[in-house]
């Protein structure tokens, strides 16, 4: 596919209490034991992965791009700067016009996960908003979430980022949008 905007590849970003670090495949260790809790599964419909399933699920994120190079894949491990351990991940894929298809817009679907012991604390909106902010600086204009309708701790981390709620159901999900800054 031919593209007319550039590459994105993760890069590391810090706020104020944390430090995301481009995924690595060494990650999979520490993060199968941070992420492993059903309850951080309740709206996504699995359950924890092994080690074994997180490093193969990171050995193709961290490729940076779909099979046809039509979307790049930017994931992050979130890190608290206190402790030095794993408080999340935020990840987003980003391509060209996507609903808009008119060719101009630049559009990043973003998601994010907190670990149990991190909740509660604006960790994901903290993350998430220096990854929009990176994402926005590098052209991004058309940001998207896809949030389960019960997921209220989601919901309101979507609000913090400016984020709508539109009547598109992805998936089952709600979807939630911000066009421009």
């Amino acid at each position: 596919m031919d593209r007319t905007w550039p590459r994105f590849i993760a890069a590391p970003l810090e706020s104020r209490r944390l430090l995301l670090e481009p995924l690595r495949v060494a990650h999979a260790e520490e993060a199968a034991v941070v992420f492993n809790d059903e309850r951080l599964h309740t709206y996504m419909g699995a359950s924890p992965a092994t080690f074994d399933q997180l490093r193969a699920r990171f050995r193709r994120q961290t490729l940076g791009h779909s099979a046809d190079r039509s979307e790049d894949w930017l994931n992050w491990m979130v890190r608290d700067r206190e402790s030095a351990g794993i408080a999340g991940t935020v990840q987003s894929t980003v391509y060209h016009s996507g609903e808009h298809n008119d060719g101009v817009h630049l559009v990043a679907e973003v998601a994010w996960v907190v670990a149990t012991p991190f909740q509660g604390r604006g960790v994901a909106t903290e993350a998430a908003t220096a990854m929009i902010d990176w994402l926005r600086r590098n052209g991004v204009d058309v940001v998207i979430a896809h949030i389960h309708r019960d997921n209220q701790p989601s919901i309101g981390v979507a609000r913090n980022l400016g984020l709508h709620r539109t009547d598109i159901i992805f998936d089952g999900e709600l979807r939630w949008t911000s066009l421009g800054p």
